[in-house]
Order: structure tokens, then C-alpha cells, then sequence
């Protein structure tokens, strides 16, 4: 004789095992095949609704620390600046805020925002203050996609609406038709529901609702509906209210994550420096916490300060030697300065944790190239492109190669490698500024400065194009155009000496007319 399991227990166990597919179908049976008329079921369909609502969540579940995305409208209609003019080193959103300490853009690549490339992306790496609209249309958002985020809350609406996928029949909670008041009462219930709201139907309303009303009967004690609440308060752009909840929850309770979203806060209105004392604050309590270690380097990255980010990254190291992010940080930090044996024993040690991409063998390569070992350097570019995953990094392959190429003197195979790269991302501007001297050193002028005319429009943070174009039309007797773009080389990479020396001359040419 079969002896079955118990459906709620069973319901459980999927749920525990993360296949919560099985659990939601099980937990919908119960709901069917238990009255509400009778005691006991009663309890069975509120811990069967209770499951299936944790299991519906996980499925759309994501992390609110980790993914941050700023969009245009928070950009460029942001009203809770404070200062327009901040002093150097402490603010997030001006560039050349560095402490002296981080790389000059002729060692290492600049973003639009003025920082320096990070070796690991994340949200917000790729991001910055645009000074206009037309560059906050042109700048891609996120390392995936070469669109612009339109707004923070777009991601919000397609969670919501692919949510919907989970029930053919509609949602599985009519909110317009749920009693707030009788839910916040029930605490083993509420959790669940405020949860699902808030991360399933992505109705930021209804749960600042529900988190209020709880609050409220937990007599303004529990950290946990304070800690809800900041974060409803937060996705509304209510960043002052956000912060007083979380300072209250941490008040009652010390938690890391409480840390982390009053951070996150801190960061979004531009108080990088509060944010820094909070960080630390926060390792007072929870020593050598690697989530706080990992904060301190991040924001030390972002304002250029990458000898401390390093040093953090390394300490972050001594509590986690598998974190990917400090490992790749720390490798990245030694290739640019000029370290690349270094660089390449950080990357190897990423190899033998299993991270097995495109980016990894890439900058192997490149590591190896400059660190002569001639032999590794192209396995591992063609490692790169067996793991290709889509056309931009198809392209950033072949840029790569092409400078090996360069490297060796083998300026036909560099030219090809070049074409290839803009046959795959047609908008890399890298690619058109290395083709412009290639087509120069040919004789082809006016290919040359179409080239270098591309580069500037599409990568305007970019030196390199803008301080090609001068000379090129310098050497072709457009005064008046080398003047201009050696101007803007000026504004990208104001400590340039050849630039300032270009400059200097134009301006006696000038002088003498």
C-alpha cells in the first residue's frame, strides 16, 4: 500500500527545493479542494495561500540592494540636488573628482561620466551625470543593451505585467478588493502579502499601504515594516522619507541590508561621503562584513579613487578569496598599471573558481600579450570568440586583436581586424579612431578625418579622436577646426601635454594673423 505524502508538506518541500512551479499548483489544489466553513481547513487554506503567495514572489524575485538603474528622467529632472557646484571629492556625479591617486585617461579608458572602467560590471557602472539630453539619449544604460534606460520604473512595469504569466486567469489577489486593515492585523500573513505586492504585482502603492497600516499596529516597533516601508518610499523617489525609516529601523535593529538600502540612498542624492561613514559605521557593528567592504571600494571606485577602492577590495579578499567582483577589480587595477604578470594571476584565479566567459578570456589575452607570453595570447583570443554572446562583444574581441596586431607591426591584419570590429558594432568608436590613422598612414586624408569625425560624435568623453582631428587639421591647414577639437580634447583630458602644446602653438598662429 502507497502511503502519500500530506499536499501542504509536499507543497513545502518544492517550495524548499526551488521548484516553485510544482508549489503554486499544489497550494492552488488545496485552496480548491478546502471549505472555508470549517476550523481546521480554514488554517490549512491560509498556510496553503501564505505558500502560495512566498512561492509566486520568488519566481519575480529580485534583489533591491544589487539593482539600481538610474533612467533618464531621474537624470536629468533630478530636484534633490543640493549643491550645483560640489567641491572636488565629494560628489558622485562630477568627474575629475579624484584624489590624484586614480589613472589619467591616456592609461586607462574613461566613461562618459568621467570614471575610470571598471574591471566588473554592475549597475551603475555605466553610468553618470550627462551634461545633456542628447548625450543621455546616446549613453547606453546597462552593460546588456545599447538603449538607453527610459526610466527606473520600466523595469518595475515589465515585472508586473510578465507576473501576470503566472495565472492565465488574472492575478491571484484582486488588491482593489483585499481589506488592508484586517490583513496588517494578521502578522503571518502580512509578510507574505506585503512581499507579493510589492515584488510580484509591483503595486508600490497598495504596499506602502499595507506596510503603513502594519506598522502601525506593530505599535512603530518593528524594524521590519520600517525597513518595507523606506523601500516603498525609495521606489516612489521619496529619498528624505526613505531615509528616516531606515535610520528608525536601525535605531530598533541593527541588520547589514538596513545598511546597504540607506546607503543606496545616500548614493542616489549624491552624499557619497555620508554614505562612506555609514559604511563604516556599519563595520563597527558587523566586523569585516563583506557586502559593507564591497560598498566602501565600490563608491571609492566611482569618485576615481582607486588606490582605496583596491585596498578594500583586497580586505574584501581576506573575509571571501572567491568574490568575483574583487578578484576582477583588483586584476583590472593591475593592467593598467602596467602589472599585467599580475593582472594575469588574478584572472587565472577566476579561471580555476569556473567563471568561463567571453570578457575573461579576453582580457587573458590581452594580459598575456603584454606580458609577452606571444604563445597564450591568440588560444585565448580564439577561446573569446567560441564564447561570444552577442555582436558587441564579438566586436570588442576583434578591436582587441587588431592592437595585437598593431603590437607586431602587422598593420594589414590590424586594418581587417578593425573593419571586422565595426561589421559587428557599427558604433564603436575605438574601432574608428584606430582605422582613421591606419587609413592616414596610407595617405587617405579625407577617410581618415570621416573616421576620426565618427569617433568624436559617437564617444564625445573620448580624447584620443578629438586630439587626432586637431593634428590631422593642423597638417591640412584648417586652423580654425584643429582649434575646436583640440578644445574639446582639452575638455576630456584637461592634464594632456600634447594637447596643451597644440594648443599653445594655434593660439600664436593666431596671434600673428
Amino acid at each position: 500500500m502507497e502511503v502519500k505524502m500530506d499536499p501542504l508538506f509536499l507543497a513545502l518541500s518544492y517550495f524548499r527545493r526551488r521548484k516553485l512551479q510544482q508549489c503554486s499548483d499544489i497550494c492552488t489544489k488545496i485552496l480548491q479542494d478546502n471549505p472555508y466553513d470549517q476550523d481546521s481547513s480554514i488554517l490549512i487554506s491560509e498556510a496553503a495561500w501564505s505558500l502560495k503567495t512566498r512561492a509566486l514572489t520568488e519566481m519575480v524575485y529580485i534583489d533591491e540592494i544589487e539593482v539600481d538603474q538610474e533612467g533618464i528622467a531621474e537624470m536629468m529632472l533630478d530636484e534633490s540636488s543640493i549643491a550645483q557646484v560640489a567641491r572636488p571629492g565629494t560628489s558622485l556625479r562630477l568627474p575629475g573628482t579624484s584624489h590624484g591617486t586614480g589613472p589619467t585617461p591616456a592609461v586607462r579608458p574613461m566613461t562618459q561620466s568621467g570614471r575610470p572602467i571598471t574591471g566588473f560590471v554592475r549597475p551603475s557602472t555605466q553610468s553618470g551625470r550627462p551634461g545633456t539630453m542628447e548625450q543621455a539619449i546616446k549613453t547606453p544604460r546597462t552593460a546588456s543593451t545599447a538603449r538607453p534606460v527610459t526610466s527606473a520604473s520600466g523595469r518595475f512595469i515589465r515585472l508586473g505585467t510578465a507576473s501576470m504569466l503566472t495565472n492565465p486567469e488574472g492575478p491571484y489577489i484582486n488588491l482593489s478588493r483585499l481589506n488592508m486593515a484586517k490583513y496588517s492585523q494578521k502578522p503571518q500573513l502580512s509578510r507574505t502579502l506585503f512581499e507579493y505586492i510589492f515584488h510580484h504585482e509591483n503595486d508600490v502603492k497598495n504596499a506602502l499601504d499595507l506596510a503603513a497600516q502594519a506598522t502601525e499596529h506593530a505599535q512603530f516597533k518593528d524594524w521590519w515594516w520600517k525597513v518595507q516601508l523606506g523601500k516603498c518610499y525609495y521606489r516612489l523617489g521619496l529619498y528624505r522619507e526613505a531615509e528616516k525609516q531606515f535610520r528608525s529601523a536601525l535605531n530598533h535593529k541593527e541588520v547589514v541590508d538596513t545598511y546597504l538600502y540607506l546607503a543606496k540612498v545616500y548614493q542616489r542624492l549624491d552624499q557619497p561621503i555620508t554614505a562612506l561613514n555609514l559604511f563604516k559605521q556599519g563595520l563597527d557593528h558587523f566586523p569585516g562584513e563583506v557586502t559593507l567592504l564591497t560598498g566602501i571600494a565600490r563608491i571609492h571606485e566611482e569618485m576615481n579613487n582607486i588606490s582605496s577602492a583596491t585596498e578594500y577590495y583586497k580586505d574584501v579578499l581576506k573575509q571571501d578569496n572567491t568574490h568575483v567582483e574583487a578578484i576582477a577589480c583588483i586584476g583590472s587595477n593591475h593592467f593598467y598599471t602596467d602589472q599585467p604578470e599580475i593582472a594575469l594571476r588574478f584572472y587565472r584565479r577566476l579561471l580555476q573558481m569556473g567563471v568561463y566567459n567571453c570578457q575573461l578570456y579576453n582580457n587573458l589575452g590581452l594580459c598575456c600579450f603584454y606580458a609577452q607570453q606571444y604563445d597564450m595570447t591568440l588560444s585565448s583570443f580564439e577561446r573569446a570568440q567560441a564564447l561570444v554572446a552577442n555582436d558587441e562583444e564579438q566586436a570588442d574581441v576583434w578591436y582587441n586583436i587588431g592592437h595585437v596586431a598593431v603590437g607586431i607591426g602587422d598593420l594589414t591584419l590590424a586594418y581587417q581586424c578593425f573593419k571586422l570590429a565595426l561589421t559587428n558594432n557599427n558604433d564603436h568608436a575605438e574601432a574608428y579612431n584606430n582605422l582613421a590613422v591606419l587609413e592616414l598612414r596610407k595617405g587617405r586624408i579625407e577617410q581618415s578625418k570621416a573616421f576620426l569625425q565618427t569617433a568624436a560624435s559617437l564617444a564625445p568623453h573620448m580624447y584620443e579622436p578629438h586630439f587626432n582631428l586637431s593634428i590631422l587639421s593642423e597638417k591640412i591647414g584648417d586652423l580654425q577646426g584643429s582649434y575646436t577639437a583640440a578644445q574639446k580634447s582639452e575638455n576630456s583630458f584637461p592634464e594632456h601635454v600634447d594637447t596643451q602644446q597644440l594648443l599653445k602653438q594655434l593660439r600664436q598662429h593666431f596671434s600673428v594673423l
